[in-house]
């Protein structure tokens, strides 16, 4: 799986692909990173999350259930629509095709015959997909394989954090809204898109273990393998790992340090990929000047 995959939130949702139950099983309990960043009169907490869960991952407990329990405020990446459609009708607004060109013209004949493969496999409609741009189509081959292996979209770490800070009263904010997100990838220059694309495409042999791999790594709250695990993910799309990852964690990691500026206890959470590895937000912080330490158990 391409971190690509990981940047995603309730695409799934917006694309209608989100299903498949999974069967009952024993809940494994997960014991993932937490790090902080604090000053005399400022905490914060930063938390990696997976966007896509399956039943049975008993995450929500010890340091980081306190954590976010003696936390004033939650801040997600984006504050995800209440009605699954506003989503999709943003998305399809930006994924709209302006040029005229279908999709599959886009892409030479052997990626071409493989993209068309890929997608009647994961039960897409590629010729309805002939009117969007490619990042559009990489989404949705990034979500459909993960949804019919139980993975579900409700179960991520974002859906219960929010709806833990919902019971609690706490408010909850967001580092980006669903345009800007959104505009990362629809902003990509059309050579970009089709590398996504492709680069999806290639790597959904292999899909459901990298994405096991990860989710591995993160209940056991092992970062460093997680990053080795993502990093090798990333040297076929350099370009749009700075786009979409680093340049992003550089933002964040500004809007931290200014956040030490306001007392008060913050819980920031944010995909996994954003905390582990080279470019990472803690390395973001301490070029900035801020140190940030992991939580111990």
């Amino acid at each position: 799986m391409t971190i690509f995959s990981a940047l995603l939130r309730g695409l799934s949702a917006a694309l209608l692909l989100v299903g498949g139950v999974a069967q009952a099983r024993p809940a494994a309990t997960a014991t993932p990173a937490l790090w902080q960043v604090s000053d005399a009169d400022t905490t914060i907490y930063l938390f990696g999350t997976v966007h896509v869960m399956k039943p049975g991952i008993d995450w929500f407990n010890g340091p980081v259930k306190s954590a976010f329990d003696r936390s004033d405020l939650l801040v997600l990446e984006i504050i995800e629509p209440d009605n699954p459609n506003e989503l999709g009708a943003t998305m399809g607004g930006m994924a709209l095709a302006k040029d005229g060109v279908k999709l599959s013209d886009r892409l030479s004949g052997e990626a071409r015959a493989r993209y068309q493969a890929a997608m009647e496999s994961s039960g897409l409609p590629w010729r309805t997909f002939d009117l969007f741009n490619p990042w559009m189509a990489g989404m949705a081959l990034s979500v459909a394989p993960l949804a019919r292996l139980g993975y579900k979209n409700d179960l991520g770490a974002e859906k219960i954090l929010r709806g833990a800070a919902q019971a609690a009263g706490k408010p909850v904010d967001a580092l980006e809204t669903v345009e800007q997100q959104v505009g990362f990838f629809a902003g990509l220059p059309m050579v970009q898109q089709v590398q996504f694309l492709n680069a999806t495409v290639d790597g959904l042999p292999e899909m459901e273990k990298e994405f096991g791999d990860l989710l591995t790594y993160w209940q056991a709250g092992q970062p460093d393998k997680l990053a080795k695990s993502m990093n090798e993910s990333l040297e076929a799309t350099p370009e749009l790992a700075q786009v979409l990852l680093i340049g992003r964690n550089a933002n964040w990691a500004k809007w931290i340090k200014a956040r030490l500026e306001q007392p008060g206890i913050t819980f920031v959470a944010v995909g996994a990929g954003h905390l582990a590895g080279k470019g990472s937000v803690q390395d973001q912080l301490k070029a900035l000047g801020v140190a940030s330490h992991r939580v111990k158990d």
